[in-house]
């Protein structure tokens, strides 16, 4: 059904996680600063609900009311100022709510966690929904090396939020901000499930959990065992030093399962795709991420594209369409950027 395209070594789910669902997640938080100190370090790892955290989160219970639907779910992506700045991935998440099937209200409902001031100030200018994770004193947008320890040391600090948001009694749905929205996902979501989570590489005839999950966009209801979840992820962070926090999600699913009874479903790729395994049905997609892709630019470049693909099939007739042959733009940039060939 879809292009499918893979690095040479076909079949190696390592390029796929490692590049495709790691980084987008951790691109996040890409551009940290230089002189990340202790403190961080030290909130990152603090279990949330005590001093610390309050201090960090001031501010958020009284906003939280006013983003959730009425069922308490939440929309949370996270920007810096590199990925607000006009015409960059923030411009381009936002648009593609407006521009899709009924889901422009979803703006009212969707929570922009900025990692620095100038982020903040340009999210405020575009979004009426920000709140500036003021985490450290130091500036965040410089840029930092991919898996650097001050680098990780930010991107652990989103699991801190997250787990704020759930003792908070809010369910909430992340996803990456290198992402496009085209339709609802919420009813994709299996009922029964306390996770539901997006993968790479999807195949029905797999065991659930061994799909390669990717943590670009996933949805947690609000529970005790999915507080727990939290704080046990958190906690593994200790038994794979230098690890990213995806990294160490599949490490321990099957442990959140067994030890948690945590339940967990990974998401169908033709509904929720991305560059690792780009589906060309434009009947059934409501996201497209730009994962398995290296760079700010490149990710811009392609999923522009993919924006102005979306543009051209809605405005194609109910007959236009039943015709076929709409064909997405192949993701030339990102493709490039990982060394890879069209198949």
């Amino acid at each position: 059904m879809g292009l499918g395209f893979r690095s040479k070594e076909a079949g190696s789910h390592a390029v796929s996680f490692l590049l495709g669902a790691a980084l987008p997640t951790a691109l996040l938080f890409l551009l940290a600063s230089d002189r990340l100190g202790e403190g961080l370090s030290s909130i990152s790892r603090a279990p949330a609900g005590d001093g610390p955290n309050e201090v960090l989160f001031k501010g958020l219970p009284e906003l939280l009311p006013k983003v959730a639907m009425e069922d308490r779910t939440v929309i949370i992506t996270s920007v810096n100022e590199a990925w607000a700045q006009p015409g960059s991935l923030l411009d381009l998440h936002l648009e593609s709510f407006k521009n899709g099937e009924d889901i422009a209200h979803l703006l009212n409902h969707l929570l922009v966690v900025a990692l620095d001031a100038r982020g903040f100030e340009r999210c405020k200018a575009v979004h009426p929904h920000c709140y500036f994770l003021n985490a450290t004193s130091v500036d965040m947008s410089s840029a930092k090396a991919f898996m650097s320890p001050d680098y990780l040391e930010l991107v652990w600090t989103k699991l801190t939020f997250q787990q704020r948001v759930l003792e908070l009694g809010y369910n909430f749905l992340f996803t990456d901000c290198d992402m496009v929205w085209f339709r609802n996902p919420f009813r994709h979501f299996p009922v029964y499930a306390d996770m539901s989570c997006s993968s790479d590489d999807f195949k029905p005839s797999r065991a659930p959990l061994d799909n390669p999950l990717n943590t670009g966009l996933y949805y947690m209801k609000s529970t005790n065992r999915t507080v727990q979840m939290m704080k046990y992820w958190r906690a593994a962070r200790e038994r794979f030093p230098g690890q990213h926090d995806q990294s160490v999600f599949v490490n321990i699913r099957h442990e959140l399962v067994s030890k948690l009874q945590v339940k967990i479903e990974p998401l169908e790729t033709v509904y929720f795709g991305g560059f690792c395994e780009y589906h060309d049905d434009p009947e059934k997609v409501c996201t497209i991420h730009a994962c398995c892709c290296i760079g700010l630019e490149n990710k811009v470049h392609d999923l522009k594209d993919v924006a102005t693909d979306w543009k051209n099939y809605t405005s194609l007739t109910p007959e236009q369409r039943n015709k076929g042959g709409f064909k997405w733009t192949y993701p030339t940039r990102c493709r490039d950027s990982m060394g890879w060939r069209r198949p």
